[in-house]
């Protein structure tokens, strides 16, 4: 890899369990108007902040438990990662005329380009990847 390095960023943050989901989406908003995702990829911005919702409300509803929201940018990819203290694994289920929820992951399988959940240790990691349309910028520093 001569003349070449690795260039990411990234920031973590932590929702306790009585915490309002609409903090996660407000607070990966602003990292992705620092990237100029607003501004150039705006339905990818809205994709995430759906799959930021997604994440950190499985966290809380399913395994009742608070969620590190992480985000990592490394010029191809935003990482958008959930820790929570369950080992149960989600998956996407067929939809359900007879239940009002249990889509969420349906829906982050359609809007991120991939997605894996891994446990570790102390519960489990939900990943998902945006590739944007168009490159995005450096962060600003913020």
């Amino acid at each position: 890899m001569s003349g070449s390095s690795v260039k990411a960023v990234g920031w973590a943050r932590s929702l306790p369990l009585n915490s309002e989901v609409k903090t996660a989406r407000d607070w990966a908003r602003a990292h992705l108007e620092s990237l100029g995702w607003t501004d150039s990829a705006p339905q990818t911005v809205d994709d995430v902040l759906l799959t930021v919702s997604e994440l950190v409300t499985n966290a809380h509803r399913h395994a009742h438990s608070s969620a590190q929201l992480m985000l990592t940018w490394d010029t191809r990819c935003l990482h958008v990662a959930v820790h929570d203290n369950s080992t149960d694994l989600p998956t996407p289920r067929p939809p359900s005329t007879q239940q009002l929820g249990g889509r969420g992951m349906l829906l982050v399988d359609a809007l991120a380009d991939e997605w894996q959940a891994r446990p570790c240790p102390d519960g489990k990691i939900v990943h998902a990847c945006f590739r944007p349309p168009v490159p995005a910028r450096e962060p600003d520093g913020s």
